[in-house]
């Protein structure tokens, strides 16, 4: 078998679903939008699915954005998860 454990098992592009979960505020949608807007400018806000728990305390927001390699995902990630409204990114 040839490869290395570093390379991805994606094909870029590739549509990529991320759920972001954090409390239920305004303004984490806001910075999550502005956040996966500045890595994909394709992705469209409007295909954005949105969450609220059973007590309404927390909100999932499902984003998927157009991937254009690993390393653009991961920056993504790093960032969502760095901002202090995200307690979760899958």
């Amino acid at each position: 078998m040839s490869g290395s454990s570093t390379e991805s098992l994606l094909e870029f592009p590739a549509r990529f679903p991320l759920k972001i979960m954090g409390r239920a505020d305004t303004l984490l949608e806001t910075a999550v939008l502005e956040i996966t807007r500045r890595h994909d400018a394709t992705f469209d806000a409007a295909t954005v699915e949105r969450r609220v728990s059973a007590k309404g305390n927390y909100l999932s927001l499902t984003c998927t954005v157009t991937a254009s390699s690993r390393e653009m995902l991961d920056a993504l990630y790093r960032e969502l998860t760095a901002h202090p409204l995200v307690r979760f990114v899958l």
